[in-house]
């Protein structure tokens, strides 16, 4: 069992940054990618970023490329999303998940952004 911790959401106006962070724990030997998703007031859980923790691959939604960026620190199973520019549309409850034989999931923080 993998259990993840989310903090950092909050309110922000429009062009502002926050910064998300992930910390896993538990069964944390077999994890190999970290990643973020989010989902909007009314919309489907959608992909922001993730992050193969063995090679540093990275991957981006086309709506937050050059705006957000995924990092991870391996020695502590923690992965970060650095989110600038922030837009209202990125107004969402954000998922931090890993992943091993299976998917963990966080239990989510609002992040909020005001025009």
């Amino acid at each position: 069992q993998v259990q993840l911790v989310e903090s950092g959401g909050g309110l922000v106006q429009a062009g502002g940054s926050l910064r998300l962070s992930c910390a896993a724990s538990g069964s944390t030997a077999g994890i190999h990618r970290m990643g973020w998703y989010r989902q909007g007031p009314g919309a489907q859980r959608v992909l922001v970023a993730d992050i193969n923790t063995l090679s540093g691959f990275t991957k981006y939604s086309e709506h937050v490329l050059g705006r957000f960026t995924i990092s991870r620190d391996n020695a502590e199973y923690t992965v970060h999303l650095q989110m600038n520019s922030l837009k209202p549309e990125d107004t969402a409850v954000y998922y931090c998940y890993c992943s091993t034989w299976r998917d963990y999931w966080g239990n989510g923080t609002l992040v909020t952004v005001s025009s």
